[in-house]
């Protein structure tokens, strides 16, 4: 079995039941989080309906909210949500600038990591971060099925 998530008449992704529900409960602790809706609409005969100028919000806020911190647990948590979310971005046609990935956070930083870096090590490591959140979204996008 397997469910749809469209965005009109196009299948964006066809996941397994599984994985379908396990994104459909971060989709919500991520709304939560976020305060906004995702613009993913209830499963119902197993298919969902995607709005796409909520999910851009919801997309350009969760990227927002991820360069806000530079805690490795929370965003080691937050990875596997942020490329699929990404990916589902792609498909429904919504730019993604690679330089938002980098950019200054608009707002204050929040769950702070306090280590002892350089400030140029930092970049350097916030640099590599966003280099292979690109790349698994690159992988991720090859193997998520239609």
């Amino acid at each position: 079995m397997s469910q749809y998530f469209n965005l009109g008449d196009e299948t964006l992704w066809n996941p397994s039941n599984g994985a379908s529900r396990m994104f459909q409960r971060q989709i919500a602790l991520f709304e939560d989080e976020l305060g906004i809706p995702s613009g993913i609409g209830p499963m119902e005969n197993d298919e969902c309906e995607i709005a796409p100028a909520a999910f851009e919000a919801f997309v350009h806020a969760l990227l927002a909210r991820r360069r806000r911190t530079n805690h490795t647990v929370l965003l080691a948590l937050c990875e596997g949500f942020t490329v699929t979310v990404l990916v589902l971005a792609e498909r429904a046609g919504i730019k993604v600038d690679p330089s938002q990935l980098e950019a200054d956070p608009e707002g204050p930083f929040e769950d702070v990591q306090i280590f002892a870096v350089t400030a140029r090590s930092a970049l350097t490591e916030s640099g590599a971060r966003v280099n292979e959140l690109r790349e698994k979204v690159r992988e991720l996008g090859r193997h998520m099925p239609r």
